[in-house]
Parts: structure tokens; sequence; C-alpha cells
């Protein structure tokens, strides 16, 4: 394996609190000390990027087994790689579900050979995530899945939902939850903030009840952040994640039944956008995870109310969230903390990830904060074209992304790098 240095880049590593100039080597997969430029050393040269661990998804759909008219472990991390993500979670809504030994081996194996970044699967809550009985934990546990979740639908039963939160005690896994009640009916199908609220305090009860630990999936809204602040305020064990379409787009991206913009929980109001950034800021909301949900173009084309709901993300993440920095919402080291050291914090089986120590993997993403860029779906990795972003300038792109210390994607032309290996 080659060398490669970065240079002159800005280097922002929350997990050790560096934000300065210069330069990071890279040896055998590994961050290194610095070393002198070989003939066998690729160089980077990164000036006016910013350079920080990859990024860290701890939520996404890359629906395989099952659905590869929508995604496939392989375009699904191609397209996280091209969005900046070398570490990526997904969740187990497939078919068959992942809910057995041979599900979770499927996802590792199938990631080892076809995948281009790191794939960690999450196991069901309960069997075939039909919300009637504990799939085998402790099966999938030892298979290596990092989290439990039905997600998709959330546990209904709160008797499941209490064993579930007691298990996680003896495993130091999270419940990562889908918090969805009902549903009203508003000339369309709809699903008030109070559908999302009410198993919000359901199940922060019941993580008090039981001192489990509980993570809710993509919160988005406002009476949904004050619920977790006071249940962290009195130590209940509960994280939590944010969207980037839920901190940056509002319901209003519906009008006119646009299907792209069809997500669960739904966009919200400019209200909800206040409480989700203030609940970063505050330590409210621990993460940013993608919900990276790939549909087949036919099935968003279905109609309003019958097409499903999901946003294909990875590629148009960094791009979204950028607006926070540049509209002074959250500075660019919370931003890259939201997306690195934090969620690797959670990830209780890898909390080696997500820094630039000397010493640590090699997983790295050079992005130009200020490059402007249209969203074109015909140029997406993701099989999933869904998204409501399609035709809007972003401001801030990924251009290099490293995974164990191979270039997994460049924009770049090559005569950015001022020396391929084996060049003299």
């Amino acid at each position: 394996m080659s060398n490669l240095i970065i240079k002159n880049g800005h280097i922002v590593d929350p997990g050790q609190g560096t934000d300065r100039m210069g330069d990071i080597f890279i040896s055998n997969g590994k961050i290194a000390e610095p070393f002198t430029e070989g003939p066998d050393t690729t160089v980077i040269d990164a000036d006016g990027m910013v350079v920080s661990p990859g990024f860290i998804d701890l939520h996404c759909h890359l629906r395989d087994p099952g659905f590869p008219e929508k995604e496939t472990i392989a375009t699904g991390t191609r397209a996280a790689a091209k969005g900046g993500f070398t570490t990526i979670c997904c969740m187990p809504n497939t078919r068959p579900a992942l809910d057995s030994k041979e599900t979770i081996d499927y996802v590792k194996s199938t990631a080892l050979l076809q995948g281009v970044v790191r794939v960690l699967p999450i196991g069901c809550i309960t069997k075939k995530r039909e919300g009637k009985e504990l799939a085998d934990l402790a099966e999938i546990v030892e298979a290596g899945a990092i989290g439990f979740s039905d997600d998709g639908s959330p546990v209904m039963d709160s008797a499941i939902m209490r064993q579930a939160l007691e298990f996680t005690r003896e495993c130091g896994l999270p419940i990562m939850e889908h918090c969805e009640e009902f549903a009203g009916s508003l000339g369309l199908a709809g699903i008030p903030a109070e559908s999302e609220e009410i198993i919000v305090a359901r199940d922060l009860m019941l993580a008090k009840l039981t001192g489990g630990w509980l993570h809710i999936c993509h919160v988005s809204t406002a009476g949904s952040v004050e619920l977790i602040k006071q249940a962290k305020d009195k130590g209940v064990r509960v994280t939590c994640e944010v969207t980037p379409h839920h901190l940056t787009l509002t319901e209003k991206m519906v009008l006119g039944y646009d299907t792209s913009a069809k997500v669960s929980p739904p966009l919200r109001t400019k209200k909800d956008i206040r409480a989700l950034i203030q609940g970063l800021e505050e330590g409210v909301i621990d993460i940013i995870a993608t919900d990276h949900a790939p549909h087949a173009e036919k099935e968003k084309m279905s109609g309003f109310l019958t097409a499903p709901s999901g946003i294909s993300v990875f590629e148009t993440a960094l791009g979204s969230l950028m607006s926070l920095v540049h509209n002074y919402d959250l500075d660019l080291m919370q931003l890259i903390s939201f997306l690195t050291a934090k969620p690797a914090k959670l990830l209780s089986r890898y909390s080696e990830l997500g820094t630039l120590a000397p010493g640590a993997e090699a997983d790295i993403t050079v992005f130009d904060p200020n490059a402007e860029w249209v969203v074109d779906t015909n140029e997406f990795a993701s099989k999933g074209k869904n998204t409501p972003l399609k035709g809007s300038t972003l401001r801030g792109k990924v251009i290099t992304t490293i995974y164990q210390g191979k270039i997994v994607y460049t924009s770049c032309q090559p005569s950015a790098f001022s020396r391929q290996p084996g060049e003299k």
C-alpha cells in the first residue's frame, strides 16, 4: 500500500480539538507521523479545502438484501463515498429483515466484497420487524450488529419495548426507535407532531424505568426536542439524531404534492427547524444522520398517497448542511463533530473512528466548503434519484474520500495529484 500526503489543508478534527492549517500523512492505511516524501508517495494538494475525519452515518438504508431496484450495497457505498462518508450503519428493513446471524453475515460479507466503505449492520428489535416477538438479540449481537431497530415502524407493544431496553443494559448497544403513533386526516394522510411525541414520551419513560439505552431516530419536532431535554436532565440514558433534510427543509417542499419531499417523519415548520438547531447547539441532539432512503423512480411517481417515504441523501448531505455554517447557525467545528467524533462515540465497538490522530484508520474526507454545484440526479452514484433538491444549487462539495488509506472517491483530475505511486 502506497504512502499518501494531503498537503496545505484546513485540518478540522473535533475529536482532538484540532483546527489548523497543515498536512496529513498516511502510511499502510493509518494516519502516520510526518515522513519524507518518496517515489511511492501520492500527494494531494488540499489548498482551500477542509480536511476532516471521514463522515460517519448511523442511519441509512441500503435495501440489500431484497430490493436491488432501489439500491445495493455496491451502489449505496459508492454514493456514501461520494458524499464523504467512510462508515455507514444500515437499517434492517430489508427482505429478509436483518433479524438473524445469517442476514447480518450476508450484509457484512457482501460489503467486504462489493462495498468501498465500512458497512455496519443494525439488527431488528423484533422478528421480521413485525413487532410481535423479540428477535434473538443475543445472536444479533454475536453476529456483529451495532444496535437494534425496526426502523420504518415503531415497536407498539410497550412490554416488548421494555424487554428490548432491558437487554441493552447487558449488551451496551442502543435500541434505535422510529417514533410514530398514528396518522390523522387533513385532506391527505397526515402525520402530526403529536404522532412522534407520543412515542418519544412513552419510550423515554421506559428508558427511565429500565435504565436501558434508547436512541431516538430522526427527531423532527420542537416538542420531541423538549421531551428529550427533560429526560437527559433527569439522567435518562437517551441519545438522538436529526437528518439534513429536517434541519434545512420545511413542509412547504411538498406543495404541489411533490413526492420527492415525502419522508417519514415528514418535513416540519420553521419553528421546528429552529428548535432542532438549538437542540444541536445545546447538546440535546447528539448527532446528524442521513436516513438515506433510496427508492425506484416508478415508486415515487405513483401519487402522493401511495408513494413510499424517503429521500436519497448521501450525495447532498454535506452541501445541505454547509448552509447551516454559511448562515451562521453552526460553526464548522460543530458541524464536523456531529458527523465524525460524536457518532464515533456512540459506536461502542468502533469508538476509535472519527479522528485523525496518529495510528487511527486513515478515513478522511476532503471538501471544498465554498464550491457551488447544481444537484443533478443523473450523476448520482445511488440508484435512488428521489430528492427534492434536484436542480438546486448547494454550496459545499466533497472533493476526495479516503477509506483505510485508499482513495475511494475523487472529483479531482489526475493533475490534482502532484505525484502518483511509481512516478519519478
